[in-house]
């Protein structure tokens, strides 16, 4: 390793005095290598945690004293075969998308390479056949040409698996692309030696066609593992980067946040967003605290009221006595819960991995033990090898890596069809094995902007001037009532900051605002006392008057979604940072029994914790900010499209549209392709059955064997397009005949209570 980085600068300390470093790691092959690497590093001296992120190729190092020594971590790493440098967001990405395009290259090339060989190979089989006239000079050229496409070609898109096995080799240890490497280049010397001594055959096309088939399975599996990392570029975007210090003689001075400390006085005016945690000393206003609590009203704050870093400040300028800044503001605690679970969840173990983890060693037991055998039987060095050579060339596992890729591409496909992307290499898995559904309310069960409910009683002149009257307003309950009336230009009006907005219509005074703005209160109180879970807007213009009632609706086919779920098995519950009495009218309109409001991020991670700790998988279903930690921790999860984009890149997937019928569309393919991943393996594993005995009994020839294994990998292929036959978003019916059972329901406990 070479000492490009200031390591030690680059060490950060948590709010809880242990110091911390993140590490991209290169050289992982397999979900295995997350135990061996923490199980590897566990017994340094002062390390309290070591922790591998497999998703994002990250390991997150955290001691407490001096005794720790971060050099002695990475020397201990290099010895095991790793490669660590600092992690870097942009970089990684940068890295992620090489990468893909390095392994498409070397895809390409294999291709190409195989399929002159095989043209060439078509002329040797035909002409040297029983009864074939092909000259020994003829078949000569063909292999020599073969050798000068396949050597070079291999030597370039091997390298995914030769640099793998070798940096494996070197540490001591075995994966799966080492008897891959060694198929290979021992196909490559043994049609080389063949070749120079005027043999009968060579088996350049053999590695040629293996070489492509591996990369095809390579690449599907990278293009499937890549997923957004804009996770700490959004959150970053949230935070304000400085804040307007107040000195005690009135004085304002743009501070780096790093630089605030609790008991400071900050300022901080309309429309800019919150720098700190703290209590309001001087000031009111309106928040807009839905990224952080999910809450869809705005806050009314005065002083003494506790605000959060993150909000929006719509109205009034607040002065701000700080009690937490950078690092240990609620934001940053979502921004550490999302790190947790995310780290959690990566420690799942892929259906494929699991299926691997023996293949490499007994692959080259079969080998080694038929090559001793037949030299023991007395055969050549020759016949022996050629033999070895077959049973690796057999149990390439071609069938093996495409036999769950492949499934994820068509399913991927056919979600996509449905309306969902997917945007987890293993969500898939995960989401068939769920059996308990969570949502959020706001913005998932319901529709994420609100909507003006009355809107068909009010007279279409008056919803015209009100329109356009909003269109001049920067309030979030204007854009609803400007949404009724999507065309038109806005009114020259005037803005009172917390009141509403005003401008001359027809020689008249036209206002759209607060009920006391326009002189509606009394009338605004008393609906207010009917209906406490909507938002009124008043409007005024002469003599006519209107109250628009705003609120967000459930989305269309919310109940008939959660019902067919309920009917396939999934237990349902909802948890909202959203009003006690909003969610529970939600979930009566739904027939929701288990729910609960007034939750904080760590609130919702709790309960998915507990729903764990009962032997639950739950999918997690939400929007904002404050889902993201519990969209992370859940065993799986889906975020609608218009959530942000934070939210999202904690999902496993996200659904595109107004209804939430992709959802339950979802579910029911993802069990089909967990079946179909599970057939594939089935016949990969078979395969292999039939096969190894008579590659070890000397039935087959390389080529045949190579023909073997290119013909189970189109067999799991073929297969694997069952996976998204038949994916659609309608009927939602009760139940399909593909559905699985996924046990017992969870039985009624009724209203949970909100978290204090």
């Amino acid at each position: 390793m070479t000492a490009a980085f200031d390591y030690e600068s680059l060490v950060t300390r948590a709010p809880d005095g242990l110091r911390r470093f993140e590490a991209a790691i290169d050289g992982m092959t397999c979900a295995a290598c997350i135990g061996e690497i923490e199980h590897g590093l566990a017994d340094l001296p002062g390390l309290a945690k070591a922790r591998v992120n497999y998703t994002d190729r990250r390991l997150l190092l955290e001691w407490r004293d001096d005794a720790f020594d971060l050099t002695a971590a990475f020397e201990r790493l290099r010895r095991m075969g790793y490669t660590v440098h600092p992690f870097e967001l942009a970089e990684s990405e940068r890295e992620e998308t090489e990468t893909a395009r390095w392994l498409l290259r070397c895809l390409a090339i294999a291709g190409f390479a195989s399929m002159n060989i095989m043209l060439l190979s078509v002329g040797v089989w035909v002409g040297g056949g029983e009864g074939g006239d092909i000259e020994p000079a003829t078949r000569d050229l063909f292999h020599g040409v073969s050798a000068l496409i396949a050597l070079p070609a291999a030597a370039f898109a091997g390298q995914p698996f030769f640099r793998s096995a070798f940096s494996a080799l070197r540490a001591g240890r075995l994966n799966m692309d080492v008897p891959i490497s060694l198929g290979v280049l021992l196909a490559l010397c043994m049609s080389v030696y063949e070749t120079l001594t005027h043999a009968e055959h060579a088996y350049f096309d053999s590695a040629a066609m293996l070489l492509t088939f591996l990369l095809l399975g390579r690449f599907l599996d990278h293009a499937m593992r890549r997923k957004t990392r804009a996770v700490a570029a959004n959150l970053a975007a949230l935070r304000a980067p400085l804040a307007c210090r107040l000195a005690p003689d009135g004085s304002e001075t743009l501070t780096p946040l790093a630089k605030i400390a609790p008991g400071d006085l900050v300022l901080t005016r309309p429309g800019e967003r919150l720098p700190v945690d703290g209590v309001i000393e001087r000031g009111a206003s309106q928040l807009d605290e839905s990224l952080i609590t999910g809450e869809t009203r705005l806050r009314v704050v005065t002083a003494g009221d506790q605000v959060y870093a993150g909000s929006m400040n719509h109205d009034g300028a607040l002065t701000i006595r700080v009690a937490a800044a950078k690092g240990a503001t609620l934001l940053d605690d979502i921004e550490r819960l999302l790190e947790k679970a995310t780290n959690a969840r990566s420690r799942y173990v892929r259906l494929a991995d699991r299926v691997s983890r023996l293949y490499a060693p007994m692959v080259h037991l079969a080998a080694l033990s038929t090559a001793l055998f037949w030299l023991w039987r007395g055969a050549s060095l020759h016949d022996a090898l050629i033999t070895a050579i077959c049973v690796l060339i057999i149990t390439c596992p071609c069938a093996l890596a495409l036999a769950v890729p492949a499934v994820q591409v068509v399913a991927s496909g056919a979600l996509f069809r449905a309306g969902v992307l997917l945007n987890s290499a293993d969500g898939i898995e995960r989401l068939a094995e769920a059996d308990v559904i969570v949502f959020d309310k706001t913005g998932t069960l319901t529709t994420p902007e609100p909507r003006v409910s009355n809107a068909s009683e009010i007279e279409p002149a008056t919803m015209d001037i009100a329109a356009q009257l909003a269109r001049a307003s920067s309030h979030p309950l204007a854009r609803a009532v400007a949404q009724e009336r999507p065309t038109g230009a806005a009114l020259a009006a005037r803005e009172e900051h917390g009141a509403g907005v005003a401008a001359l219509v027809d020689g008249l005074e036209a206002r759209l605002g607060s009920p006391r703005f326009c002189g509606l209160e009394e009338e605004a109180m008393r609906r207010g006392a009917l209906d406490a879970d909507v938002s009124l807007v008043a409007f005024r213009h002469g003599g006519k008057a209107a109250l628009f009632e705003i609120r967000q609706a459930l989305r269309s086919d919310a109940a008939e979604t959660v019902a067919a779920l309920k009917a396939r098995g999934y237990a349902i519950e909802i948890l909202s940072g959203d009003r006690v009495e909003a969610v529970e009218k939600i979930a009566r309109a739904l027939d929701v029994t288990h729910w609960s409001g007034a939750l904080k991020p760590a609130d919702k991670v709790a309960r998915l914790d507990a729903l764990r700790a009962e032997g639950r998988k739950v999918l997690m279903v939400g929007d904002g900010l404050n889902d993201a930690p519990a969209l992370a921790a859940a065993y799986v999860s889906i975020s609608p499209i218009d959530a942000t984009q934070i939210t999202q890149a904690a999902a496993d997937a996200v659904f595109l549209g107004e209804r939430l019928a992709p959802v339950a569309a979802t579910l029911d393919l993802a069990r089909k392709a967990r079946r179909v991943m599970r057939e594939n393996l089935g016949l990969s594993v078979l395969y292999n059955v039939f096969a190894v005995p008579l590659a070890m009994a000397g039935w087959l020839t390389p080529l045949i064997a190579a023909a073997a294994m290119s013909g189970s990998s189109i067999l799991v292929t073929l297969n694997a397009l069952r996976a998204g036959h038949g994916a659609s978003l309608l009927p939602l019916s009760p139940a399909t005949p593909e559905r699985e059972q996924t046990g017992a329901v969870m039985p009624a406990r009724g209203k949970m209570e909100p978290a204090e």
